[in-house]
């Protein structure tokens, strides 16, 4: 009998840890994005430290990196089953989200800057704005 009052305190402490964990992501959330899929794509704080730390000049712009899943010109082909969401930013540049989508969500995974969209578009375009 002690050994199943163990098992149960055992759970119920792993049940607790759960649950604060899942808050702690929530707490940290930046913003989600429906992509043009139908799913919901998160951008976590954590996701958004990383961007900013290595792309300092998208600094403020989370609401243009979630616009671009949302509303991109193309869809790429990533790298393995990544999507790649590009839109114009400003004259000359793109801003491109790279994103992967799983069941009933997703996630971004990185953003940035660049002028050579051509040789994003090269990656093979699934979906472009008509």
């Amino acid at each position: 009998m002690f050994a199943m009052v163990k098992i149960v305190q055992e759970l119920k402490v792993d049940r607790i840890k759960v649950m604060k964990d899942y808050q702690t992501r929530l707490k940290s959330m930046i913003g989600v994005a429906v992509s043009k899929n139908g799913i919901p794509i998160r951008l976590t704080g954590e996701r958004w430290y990383h961007i900013v730390e290595n792309h300092d000049e998208l600094a403020g712009l989370s609401d243009e990196v979630l616009l671009t899943v949302e509303d991109p010109d193309y869809i790429v082909k990533g790298w393995k089953d990544e999507l790649l969401a590009v839109r114009k930013f400003v004259e000359g540049k793109y801003l491109v989200v790279v994103y992967k989508e799983l069941k009933n969500d997703g996630f971004i995974i990185t953003a940035f800057l660049t002028k050579k969209v051509n040789k994003i578009l090269r990656r093979g375009v699934i979906w472009q704005k008509k």
